[in-house]
């Protein structure tokens, strides 16, 4: 047989050789539910914001306050505070940066009256509804 054919064949087949460890050790890594994610790839935790307000009940355009705190959410992320109308969250004018401590404190006066529904959203989390009745 040729020699550099034999070397070309001996090359090749120690290509071979090498590149088998890798494709098993990558079946091993990716799961078989077809996502083509693996273990180490699990997503982060979400931040999250909670929201109280300081009345249940008030006259219209009285100021009350709406507080809470964040976790995994970064110390001056923006906080909107945003009212359910006509089956829509609409952004109010109301809105503040986390303290260092990751608390909110905002300032609320509404006008529409009867049931408001009002949460916090900001930096990718969204706060629970907080029920307010305006007389």
């Amino acid at each position: 047989m040729n020699p550099a054919l034999t070397r070309a064949v001996t090359f090749g087949a120690g290509l071979l050789l090498c590149a088998a460890p890798l494709t098993a050790a990558h079946a091993l890594d990716t799961p078989s539910d077809g996502t083509g994610k693996g273990a180490a790839h699990e997503s982060a935790p979400r931040p999250t914001l909670n929201a109280k307000a300081t009345v249940k009940s008030v006259k219209a355009w009285q100021q009350f306050r709406v507080h809470g705190s964040s976790t995994r959410l970064r110390a001056g992320t923006r906080v909107t505070l945003q009212q359910l109308q006509h089956k829509k969250w609409v952004s109010l004018p109301i809105r503040m940066n986390t303290a260092r401590n990751h608390t909110y404190n905002l300032r609320v006066k509404l006008g529409i009256k009867g049931l408001n529904k009002v949460r916090v959203v900001g930096g990718g989390a969204v706060s629970n509804v907080v029920q307010v009745t305006v007389r």
